[in-house]
């Protein structure tokens, strides 16, 4: 646990937190247009976040003994830096949380990790309709990777090599 001021802190996550997850993944999905893409589940994301095999991570922030929002990331690997990195999948907040520096909280939690991990990076993708995030992440001395086009196969395109 990491105490930002008298109101905020940062913490890790418990399996108990599952419910509260879910929760913020769905809310999410509902502002950025895309609730019919989620097929997650409580009982999957606790087998993908507290299970044997740990595949991603979550820390939520508190204010004022409320949680208003989690990032969810996990690790990834560089190989033209043969470093590790810190992959953000969610950075989320909630609306009426907003404008009281926890998103910042969050990324500099982030950030410390990568540190203490001597990562060579930490990484996310932003919709690019969303100008408050694409904004707050400038902001933050993040700069847009314009040179990459992120490329998805999906589960349901998966086939076998012919």
């Amino acid at each position: 646990m990491k105490k930002i001021n008298n109101k905020l802190i940062i913490r890790e996550t418990t399996e108990k937190d599952v419910p509260q997850i879910f929760n913020l993944i769905r809310e999410l999905a509902e502002y950025e247009k895309l609730s019919d893409s989620v097929t997650a589940d409580e009982e999957l994301l606790k087998k993908s976040l507290f299970g044997q095999d740990k595949y991603a991570y979550v820390v939520f922030a508190e204010y004022e003994g409320r949680i208003a929002g989690q990032a969810l990331y996990f690790f990834n690997f560089s190989t033209f830096k043969g470093k590790p990195g810190i992959y953000l999948e969610d950075l989320y907040v909630r609306p009426e949380f907003r404008k009281n520096g926890i998103g910042k909280a969050l990324l500099n939690y982030l950030i410390e990790l990568a540190r203490q991990k001597n990562c060579g990076r930490v990484e996310w993708v932003v919709l690019d309709w969303n100008q408050s995030a694409i904004d707050f992440y400038k902001g933050m001395g993040a700069e847009p990777m314009n040179d990459w086009i992120v490329f998805r196969l999906s589960e349901n395109s998966f086939t076998e090599s012919q």
